[in-house]
């Protein structure tokens, strides 16, 4: 149906939302083009906003300009927090959440502005703050008394430069007594992450779940002075957690955590047991809790059988999350009867398992028959041959296959034809596949979106004679993509996205300009370390594609603050090609 004219216009407004709803946010840039009614419709759907170095000088206008903002988030962000924060603070803007993660120092003066604003924040990410200490939980609390969800993960400890400990920040980190006010304050908390926290010990626990009575979900990750019995104290005084991640806990073999259902909490479904010792006893009494559990984190943990794991799994078939990544005993034998016990399954990993071979593969996607997502990283993928026929499974979106060195061409294709539904293929470091194998995924799977061939020195060129018109990102740094595979990829990729050719020794600018001229969509492209592209090359791409955003460009190209401040003015931030 073709609409003519403003005929669109007089469509009602929430029509528009709807459908506008359904589009990804990248996309708005290029509606809001279309008329005065599309540009306030989708300004108004744009709900976060990532701040970083290149947008604090229209900061001003993007807070004046999206007026439902409720995310913002600043962790990408070096310099002179407050400002920003006095500014977020005087948009009038009512914010949900904010994260100020990653900074040198913790933004006391700008959050104490911004709290006097706004009344409503629900979460706050302080997680990475170098010098955050008990008195500045005790300002959280005053300054958002309203917080529901809070992260100070991985407090850091700041050394000087000679390498010893500065004792200005060493001597106050967080303790029990910072988590204690805290929890005394905030007593509407609902999840709360303090992984990392190397000074704490239980009594910090034991003061959340008497005081936080809402808490729903706590990480406790690498708390060195945390045992079982902290543990024990969450699991059983808070009613209503249903998440939990205890990485880095020595359970003892015989653990009580679950050994009472009764008085063991009901709800929780998602456990996380990584870089832990964790016996069949333990495995077992969570079957015997009868915990509704739909995810369940096992990466790197020991102690463990596989009876412990299967027994866990044969009484609890509602799990759609499992993460076996790392857990030495498996092999193709074990996991063929495991995917038995997995029918609403829909993410596994199983990273770093090296005894699994693509017969694991094909029989996940056979027998798990709802599996949307397999990570399957620095397996041994192409160790040995599936030969039995396998079964297409149509729900598989998603398959992450890097660091299999043995991993061919035929076990690829008959990987694409078992998922024709595929949307992300990562191949990173399969040295042994070229564009044989990649055309033929390409050809099999026309939902794909993101392809990932990093280091894949075999690809050269896409010899594609058909569309791709769902294609938005190909990471082919190192890759051995040259100019004639860039002009297929601009011919038939019409909404690319993204273009990383990192190191791409074979790339001059005759290959990038095809992409550039062809990809009308293009918003990112990363050209360092491609010595055959010119530097001149940067302008004539800025000024030729109004939809690039960003652009790396190659060795030895600087650009000065006077042309970056040009380049921005166009659209497009040109980074330092060093």
């Amino acid at each position: 149906m073709t609409i003519r004219g403003e005929e669109s216009v007089y469509l009602p407004e929430e029509c528009w939302e709807l459908i506008f709803k359904l589009v990804e946010v990248h996309h708005f840039a290029s509606i809001s083009l279309v008329c005065k009614r599309f540009l306030k419709i989708t300004n108004q759907l744009v709900e976060s906003l990532n701040v970083s170095q290149s947008t604090v000088p229209v900061l001003p206008q993007l807070l004046h300009r999206f007026r439902n903002l409720t995310t913002i988030n600043l962790s990408d962000f070096r310099g002179e927090i407050d400002d920003l924060l006095s500014q977020i603070a005087e948009s009038g803007l009512d914010l949900q959440a904010l994260d100020v993660s990653k900074q040198k120092d913790f933004p006391s003066h700008g959050l104490r502005i911004l709290g006097s604003k706004l009344k409503n924040l629900k979460y706050l990410n302080c997680s990475q703050i170098y010098s955050l200490k008990d008195k500045d939980l005790d300002s959280i609390a005053q300054i958002f008394p309203s917080l529901e969800e809070l992260d100070v993960s991985y407090p850091g400890v700041r050394f000087h430069i000679t390498g010893d400990l500065d004792s200005e920040f060493f001597s106050k980190p967080i303790t029990d007594d910072g988590f204690c006010q805290l929890s005394m304050k905030l007593k509407g908390l609902s999840k709360i992450n303090l992984a990392g926290s190397d000074f704490i010990t239980n009594k910090s626990l034991q003061f959340l779940s008497t005081n936080c009575v809402q808490l729903s979900e706590i990480v406790i990750g690498h708390c060195n002075y945390v045992n079982e019995e902290g543990i024990n104290l969450v699991t059983h005084r808070c009613a209503n957690l249903n998440s939990i991640s205890v990485s880095g806990i020595r359970f003892s073999v015989v653990s009580s955590i679950f050994d009472d259902p009764l008085a063991c909490t009901k709800a929780l479904s998602t456990v996380d047991f990584s870089d832990s010792d964790v016996s069949d006893e333990l495995l077992c009494s969570m079957a015997k809790a009868c915990l509704p559990l739909k995810k369940l984190i096992l990466n790197n943990s020991g102690s463990f059988t596989v009876n412990g794991i299967m027994f866990l799994l044969s009484k609890n078939q509602i799990l759609q999350y499992l993460d076996l990544g790392q857990v030495e005993f498996l092999t193709d034998e074990t996991m063929f009867e495991i995917s038995k016990f997995l029918p609403s399954v829909t993410f596994i990993d199983l990273s770093l398992c090296n005894e699994l071979t693509e017969v694991t593969l094909f029989n996940l996607i056979r027998n798990c028959p709802m599996l949307d997502e397999i990570i399957m990283i620095d397996t041994n993928l192409g160790g040995k041959e599936f030969t039995s026929d396998f079964v297409v499974n149509p729900r598989v979106k998603s398959l992450k296959l890097a660091v299999n060195f043995c991993l061919g061409n035929e076990s690829v294709k008959k990987i694409a034809a078992a998922c024709p539904n595929l949307e992300l293929l990562d191949l990173d470091y399969c040295e042994d596949i070229t564009e044989e194998a990649i055309v033929e995924v390409l050809r099999r799977c026309h939902e794909m979106r993101h392809l990932s061939v990093n280091y894949c020195k075999g690809v050269r060129n896409f010899l594609i004679d058909f569309e791709l018109p769902k294609l938005e990102v190909i990471c082919a740094n190192k890759s051995g993509i040259d100019d004639e595979g860039l002009a297929l990829i601009g011919k038939n990729c019409r909404n690319l996205l993204q273009l990383d050719l990192f190191g791409c020794e074979e790339v001059t600018e005759k290959g990038v300009k095809e992409v550039v001229q062809n990809c009308r969509a293009l918003k990112e492209i990363n050209l360092k370390c491609c010595d055959q592209v010119s530097v001149d090359t940067i302008a004539w791409m800025v000024f030729s594609s109004p939809s690039l955003r960003r652009i790396i460009p190659p060795c030895g190209f600087v650009p000065t603050e006077t042309q970056k401040n040009f380049y921005l003015r166009h659209g497009c931030l040109v980074c330092n090609g060093q």
